[in-house]
């Protein structure tokens, strides 16, 4: 086995020693009988990963957030790539993966899974954000790196718990709110507001709580896509001269993806006392999306005087229905040593349908021949049966254990349809299905060596299969059954603690993971320049982390710094390479990658009443991450991994004016990066490049009593134009106002 390199950390140990100030301290969340269930399960898990917290209360001050993911954009080394508002698909970029690696990362919400571990990517694979809303959280928490045996290899990233409410007494809120975004470039300059309105309502009955929400988002969002060619059209005027991400000359000829959305989120929640410290709790939700995407031509005929399009406009005009359900159901039980939980989870693509035109625009506008794609009966389930039990009243020893099941399902159909606006599908002309099912077993136990020494160690054992392959192509002709592929793997951690005094810990940790394929990524389809079988025997990536952090924490708050670094074996990532095993004929798609490696420096730092009244959260992050092996593309040897910038900064500062009023400005940035392995795209500010940012952002809420607050903010008031593959919003004005019982 060949070694993998690893940083000197000895010599960057004198760094974290000269930090100052701390990480963010955990501010209590309201008192209600969800906040009992979420402590439990912590115990339960017990990570000893880095983490970071935020609550209700500092989201409602601090951030203009009308879905649940805008809750997250000032964490530290975070990134979700929300192109709009309503936008399906947001995947999550961490320190050491970019946005493209949505399977290095898990969300939860209250135990069920939102990450779609159908694929690896930032379309269909993008976490389900939609079944949250921001009105509902209670509290969330990240927890950085594969560093915890409770968690499968998908968390090399990170790890992101959202706790929802579940109330004690009777409560209800209403709120409301609209987002106006002003949009100028090439040629399109549009207005495009979006409304949301929701409401929640809760109330405990004896040994029963029950708790629902209802929330709708109607948002018209910036054009997704620029249509590009490389000269002109013949017999047209307009567009716009540019370059591409290689820099070669294009025209911009127009803009489509242009998405209006009306979107429902449903939820209902119960909680039951069956006894004494047992509990069981359902959680449903249903998720409800209508878009509709058009194109806007920047071309006029020279003979007809007319708007003029050319094929390629076509692509981003489409029609998209979603109807998804989710369902959670949990038993927990805790007494003095001893606290248990058992939950499965059920996501459901029960309706999943795109409609495309394959002809010309403007006649394509009104119907004609297109493809009509069905992700039906795609989605997950999981199971989890979990334990923790303390040795003493001091829990010397606190062993968690715990078993885990899950299986993925992708069944995606393309057909032929006479009408892409309201047909019947005709013949399947495309198809990617498969499955894929992981058992494991885990433990760990959290030592107390000393009164002030604590280590960790623990493990997990998987055992991953993937089976029932089946793709097809009509052109060109692909027709094949894949075989069953498995394997198993063992994951040992381990992490020790010093609490040097009150106010200084010291936690050296390390991780092995494995991520095992998705069942998009064996059984993706390449259909250009030729057809290929996809490669059903795609190797797990096997992660090998370490972090040490020092953290200071008073009753003002903490800093912590942390030095990192992850060094990945046959990773997973699509690139370009020989097809089909012919040297002659490249294309782009899925393949392992022999090793890539990241490492870096974070710094967060957050103060209450750094001077009275005023509060500063903020972060920093280096990250050298590149690719150290390539076999089969060596140009990117020595490159940076794609999406994975070399620097992340956030900061926010709120001043809490009085009671009533607080005042926030906060500020993102990210330096350039490359959306290709070998880093070809050079130029980064055009349509599929990846360019640097600063976003500033502004927000101001005012509590005008107790029943009602006003919030009023601006999102990237520096009107900062940059692109992540696609135009991102330019500026937006927010107002929402919430009414509570």
């Amino acid at each position: 086995m060949k070694t993998v390199s690893r940083a000197p950390w000895c010599a960057l140990l004198p760094l974290a020693f000269a930090a100052a100030p701390s990480l963010a301290t955990d501010t209590p969340p309201p008192a209600d009988i969800l906040v009992t269930a979420q402590k439990q399960q912590q115990t339960i898990e017990n990570a000893p990963s880095t983490h970071v917290t935020i609550d209700a209360a500092t989201i409602a001050t601090t951030i203009n957030a009308v879905n649940v993911e805008d809750t997250l954009k000032y964490l530290p080394s975070l990134l979700v790539r929300k192109r709009h508002i309503g936008d399906t698909q947001a995947p999550l970029a961490t320190r050491t993966s970019g946005l493209g690696s949505s399977a290095r990362s898990l969300i939860y919400a209250d135990g069920a899974l939102l990450s779609s571990l159908i694929g690896n990517n930032n379309t269909t694979a993008s976490p389900r954000w939609s079944l949250v809303s921001p009105q509902e959280i209670a509290r969330i928490e990240v927890l950085y790196g594969p560093f915890s045996a409770a968690y499968a290899g998908n968390s090399i990233g990170a790890v992101v718990n959202i706790t929802t409410r579940l109330p004690d007494t009777l409560e209800a809120t209403i709120s409301a709110g609209t987002n106006v975004q002003r949009f100028n470039q090439y040629g399109t300059h549009d207005t495009l507001p979006a409304r949301q309105i929701g409401g929640t309502i809760g109330d405990r009955f004896g040994p029963l709580a029950l708790f629902a929400s209802v929330d709708h988002t109607t948002s018209n969002g910036q054009p997704l896509l620029c249509v590009t060619a490389a000269t002109q059209p013949a017999g047209t005027t307009g567009g716009y001269a540019d370059v591409n991400r290689t820099g070669a000359p294009i025209e911009v000829l127009g803009a489509s993806g242009i998405e209006h959305q009306e979107q429902t989120n449903l939820k209902v929640k119960a909680a039951l006392d069956v006894a004494q410290g047992i509990r069981i709790t359902y959680v449903g939700g249903l998720f409800l999306n209508d878009t509709h995407a058009t194109a806007e031509t920047y071309l006029t005929g020279t003979a007809t005087g007319q708007a003029a399009y050319t094929s390629a406009f076509s692509s981003g005009v489409y029609r998209y229905e979603e109807r998804h359900w989710s369902h959670a159901l949990s038993a927990t039980g805790t007494s003095d040593r001893f606290d248990w939980q058992l939950i499965g989870t059920l996501y459901d693509f029960g309706h999943d349908v795109q409609r495309i035109p394959t002809g010309t625009l403007p006649a394509a506008q009104d119907g004609g021949a297109g493809t009509i794609t069905k992700l039906n009966g795609t989605g997950w389930k999981t199971a989890d049966a979990k334990g923790a039990w303390r040795s003493d009243d001091n829990a010397t020893h606190s062993v968690s254990f715990g078993a885990h099941i899950d299986s993925y399902r992708i069944d995606s159909n393309r057909f032929t349809t006479s009408d892409w606006l309201s047909g019947s599908p005709g013949t399947l002309n495309l198809q990617s299905k498969g499955d894929t099912r992981t058992a494991a077993l885990w433990a760990q136990d959290a030592w107390t060596l000393l009164p002030r020494v604590t280590l960790t160690v623990g493990g997990r054992y998987e055992w991953w299969k993937a089976y029932d392959g089946r793709n097809l192509s009509a052109s060109p002709a692909l027709a094949v059954d894949q075989p069953t592929l498995a394997a198993h793997a063992f994951s040992p951690k381990a992490s020790l603690a010093w609490d040097a005094s009150r106010a200084w810990t010291l936690r050296a940790s390390f991780g092995e993971a494995y991520r095992f394929p998705t069942v998009g990524e064996l059984y993706q389809i390449v259909t250009t320049p030729v057809a290929a079988i996809p490669n059903p025997n795609l190797k797990p990536e096997r992660a090998l982390s370490e972090e040490i952090a020092i953290e200071h924490h008073d009753m003002h708050g903490s800093v912590r710094l942390s030095l990192f670094n992850e060094a990945i074996k046959n990773a997973l990532i699509s690139q370009l390479g020989p097809l089909n095993g012919n040297p002659l004929v490249l294309a782009t798609f899925v393949q392992n990658v022999d090793r890539t490696r990241a490492r870096g420096v974070e710094l967060v730092v957050q103060r209450t009443d750094l001077i009275p009244r005023i509060d500063l959260s903020g972060s920093v992050t280096y990250a050298d991450a590149e690719t150290r092996k390539d076999s089969a593309l060596p140009a990117a040897q020595g490159k940076l991994l794609p999406q994975v910038p070399h620097w992340k900064a956030t900061v926010v500062g709120t001043w809490r004016a009085t009671d009533q009023l607080s005042l926030t400005a906060a500020a993102r940035y990210e330096s350039r990066n490359y959306g290709t392995i070998d880093n070809s795209d050079s130029v980064g500010n055009t349509f599929q490049g990846f360019y640097k940012y600063l976003v500033v952002d502004l927000r101001a809420q005012v509590r005008v009593n107790q029943h009602w607050a006003l919030g009023l903010g601006v999102d990237n008031v520096n009107n900062d134009k940059y692109f992540l593959y696609h135009p991102f919003p330019q500026r937006s004005f927010q107002a929402d106002l919430t009414w509570t019982l």
